[in-house]
């Protein structure tokens, strides 16, 4: 599907929008007018005819436009800039982030984008055009900065997402200490670090339009690309804050874990003390002393009741100093 959207050079306002090829190759060479075009959903012949035909783009660019990339970047031309960026979702149903490729062709009198999948940020931009089309369209590296402005006001739902789940794994921690969390510990730093893979990247490209090194941006729209980048900045900082928190949330596991084990140790140690008397009283007897009571004494009783009153003596004691010294 290929849309596209004809304004007004001076005004912005919205003049056509959808028209055929044949006429936007004609409108090319108007120039009192400037124009958004947007292929989405189409195959790659149908993109290139429209890249390299009508727009004659570098093959290179081409190429880096319809292979799938995981990285951003940005590339300047004679009369254009192509950039690769990603827009972000987050699924909760899957816990886990995924991207969507927006590649994208800013000239002097146009801007060309080229995704495969709808985006959130494409469709808002055309909403807003419909609304007030001057209000953002007025130029084509006005218009990329709305495109990339709700780009990332869509990271906000999920970054909310993410750091419910880390919420919710640090309160299972705290109420069920002896619950297994590593899974779901190895699954959120894995997704919080393709966040902060995702970011980084994209904040070195829009610091580059910030910095005003591209020409094709004006200079009164340098600070609009700083909040851009203050953003990406943002973005970067609660990854960074995330990680830290599944760090942290890691940690408190693994004392639970200690600790638990350490009043196991504890109940051991102690029952082990306890049955000290017993055995050093039993391993004497046994060794049938003459001046101790042994079976062949007139009374057993008296010879059960001697050994087991002194071993409980000793274990009363024992256990009275245990718990005078705070160890029990």
């Amino acid at each position: 599907m290929v849309r596209s959207f004809v304004f007004n050079q001076t005004q912005g306002k919205l003049i056509s929008q959808d028209i055929s090829l044949d006429l936007l190759n004609v409108v090319l060479r108007d120039e009192g007018v400037q124009f958004w075009v947007d292929v989405c959903e189409s195959s790659d012949e149908e993109a290139k005819q429209i890249l390299d035909n009508i727009f004659h783009f570098h093959p290179l660019a081409i190429e880096d436009c319809l292979a799938p990339t995981d990285r951003s970047k940005v590339d300047e031309y004679d009369t254009y800039v192509f950039m690769v960026i990603h827009a972000v979702d987050y699924s909760k149903e899957t816990g886990s982030f995924s991207t969507h490729e927006l590649n994208v062709f800013i000239g002097k009198e146009y801007l060309v984008t080229f995704h495969r999948e709808p985006l959130r940020c494409v469709n808002s931009t055309i909403d807003r055009i419909m609304k007030n089309a001057p209000a953002v369209a007025k130029a084509p590296d006005r218009l990329t900065y709305t495109l990339f402005d709700f780009l990332l006001e869509a990271y906000d739902p999920a970054l909310e997402e993410l750091s419910s789940d880390i919420a919710e794994l640090e309160g299972k921690v705290l109420d069920h200490p002896s619950a297994d969390i590593l899974g779901e510990v190895r699954r959120l730093k894995r997704e919080v670090q393709k966040l902060h893979q995702i970011v980084r990247p994209q904040r070195d490209v829009i610091a580059r339009f910030a910095h005003g090194e591209f020409k094709i941006v004006r200079s009164h729209m340098l600070p609009y690309y700083r909040d851009l980048n203050d953003q990406l900045v943002r973005i970067g900082s609660l990854a960074e804050n995330y990680r830290d928190s599944i760090t942290n949330v890691m940690q408190m596991h693994l004392n639970f874990q200690q600790m638990q084990i350490n009043k196991v140790i504890k109940v051991l140690t102690v029952l082990a003390t306890l049955s000290v008397p017993i055995l050093a009283v039993t391993s004497y007897y046994g060794m049938n002393i003459k001046h101790w009571p042994s079976l062949d004494h007139h009374s057993v009783l008296f010879s059960y009741t001697w050994v087991f009153g002194l071993t409980g003596v000793m274990t009363l004691t024992l256990y009275l100093f245990l718990k005078r010294k705070g160890w029990w």
